[in-house]
């Protein structure tokens, strides 16, 4: 916990800013879908939405550094660099088959609803997604359904996990065809998303959120960068 709240820190940070910066005099400011729907919540109870999100999460870290408080005298610095370069070669990987699938079973060019942002917004909302989407669909999801599916299965872990990253995974790939910024809706696009969601939900899984938190940031730069 301690290790993927202070690596994924940083994800925030930088998103917040970006987005402030990118986008200096729009009216309506692009954000990641997961997090407008955070600070609309915010904001219909008349509090400053970015304000509040810097206060919970500096509260949430107060509360995470005070639990781990004995872990933090043994704080590896080479273990940050690790996960680091572990969330780098996922992405890589997962980069390369969702080419090769999209490209040769799937056959079919991924649309781009964020096309006319300029390169700067879209790093800013590639590393909002990873936070964000991680944060929604891995964190409080996969955990809440896992928790649901034990009392269902009967504390059969392996049925409640799997119901649990199956299900969250068709929800994260169903959320992409939403909103103004949303995708046109095709079967091969969706079946793309939902297999990398699994892939996320499984990093979470087996990893924490962290790992699948940077993957996925790394992964959407890489997407935007070089695709």
């Amino acid at each position: 916990m301690l290790y993927s709240f202070l690596l994924s820190l940083p994800l925030f940070l930088i998103y917040e800013s970006l987005i402030i910066i990118s986008q200096p005099n729009a009216e309506h400011i692009v954000r990641i879908s997961v997090d407008v729907w955070m600070k609309t919540i915010f904001t219909s109870l008349g509090v400053n939405a970015v304000s509040f999100s810097l206060l919970a999460m500096m509260l949430i870290g107060i509360f995470i550094v005070y639990k781990e408080r004995e872990r933090l005298k043994e704080l590896k610095g080479r273990y940050f660099l690790v996960m680091i370069l572990e969330s780098t070669v996922y992405a890589i990987v997962v980069a390369y088959i969702s080419s090769t699938l999209t490209t040769v079973l799937l056959n079919f060019s991924a649309t781009d609803p964020v096309s006319g942002l300029t390169y700067l917004q879209k790093l800013a909302l590639s590393l909002g997604a990873g936070l964000y989407e991680e944060l929604f669909f891995r964190v409080i999801l996969v955990s809440l359904l896992i928790f649901a599916f034990n009392r269902l299965f009967n504390n059969k872990r392996w049925a409640s996990v799997t119901a649990a990253v199956v299900l969250s995974a068709l929800l994260f790939s169903a959320v992409h065809y939403m909103g103004s910024m949303g995708d046109f809706f095709t079967l091969n696009s969706f079946f793309y998303r939902f297999l990398f969601g699994l892939i996320l939900n499984g990093l979470y899984v087996a990893r924490g959120f962290g790992i699948a938190a940077l993957t996925h940031a790394l992964y959407d730069v890489m997407v935007i960068t070089f695709f």
